[in-house]
């Protein structure tokens, strides 16, 4: 099943998937935008500041979906030994933690006019930046050991032991009193958030999506050549 995964095998579709993405993200990007800043329309508590929404949910959404990812392959290293799934979680590494940052500080420009401050210690927020403390340390780890294997450990180590951080983020709100607001999208119940609004931040998220997908595949190339380099180096 593990040829499926193969690098060398799909070194020439990342390649071109990178080009079909790319113009899916600037499709879906350029209608985002529009729905966002223009049609949509304004909060009557938060006014036009209500629109950092569009960037600040989708980034936190996409973090935490990569990490969970990364945390549920880095399992997987273990049970299989499959060096190609270090490959993928490395390369998703960069973009979720890109995400994750962007995340904090969008969170902060909108803590300012509807807080009254840039940060706070709130459970949400700290657990998000300990999110991103961990994002630094996942990939710091393949510079910091020269020993492939040991470095390969202690980052899915980090992932898994990590992933105890994602229910926290997603139910900090429900369990201790915070600033932030509770969730407005629900998959099991009717959604506190207009039409108007959901639309433009579901068309976001997915330009999100794509915007991710395609940094994974840069990079994911770029580690693929770093493995034939290293093999030729060898012979």
């Amino acid at each position: 099943m593990f040829e499926y995964f193969n690098p060398y095998r799909i070194f020439k579709i990342n390649s071109t998937l990178q080009k079909i993405i790319l113009f899916c993200f600037i499709s879906v990007l350029s209608v985002g935008l529009v729905e966002a800043l223009f049609l949509s329309p304004e909060d009557y508590l938060q006014k036009d500041s209500v629109r950092i929404m569009y960037v600040h949910v989708p980034a936190a959404w996409i973090s935490l979906g990569i990490f969970s990812l990364i945390a549920l392959l880095s399992v997987s290293v273990f049970l299989f030994k499959n060096k190609n799934f270090i490959l993928i979680t490395k390369s998703l590494a960069p973009s979720g933690m890109l995400f994750t940052l962007i995340a904090l500080v969008t969170g902060s420009i909108w803590g300012k006019p509807t807080w009254g401050t840039w940060w706070a210690w709130d459970a949400r927020i700290t657990s998000m930046l300990i999110l991103f403390i961990l994002y630094v340390l996942y990939i710091l780890t393949f510079r910091i050991f020269e020993d492939q294997d040991k470095s390969n450990k202690i980052s899915s180590i980090i992932a898994i032991v990590g992933a105890i951080n994602i229910p926290i983020i997603k139910f900090s709100v429900d369990w201790w009193n915070t600033l932030h607001q509770p969730a407005s999208i629900s998959l099991t119940e009717e959604s506190a958030i207009h039409s108007s609004m959901l639309i433009p931040l579901i068309i976001m998220t997915a330009a999100f999506a794509l915007f991710s997908s395609l940094i994974f595949l840069m990079k994911y190339n770029t580690e693929l050549i770093k493995v034939k380099n290293k093999g030729l180096k060898r012979l």
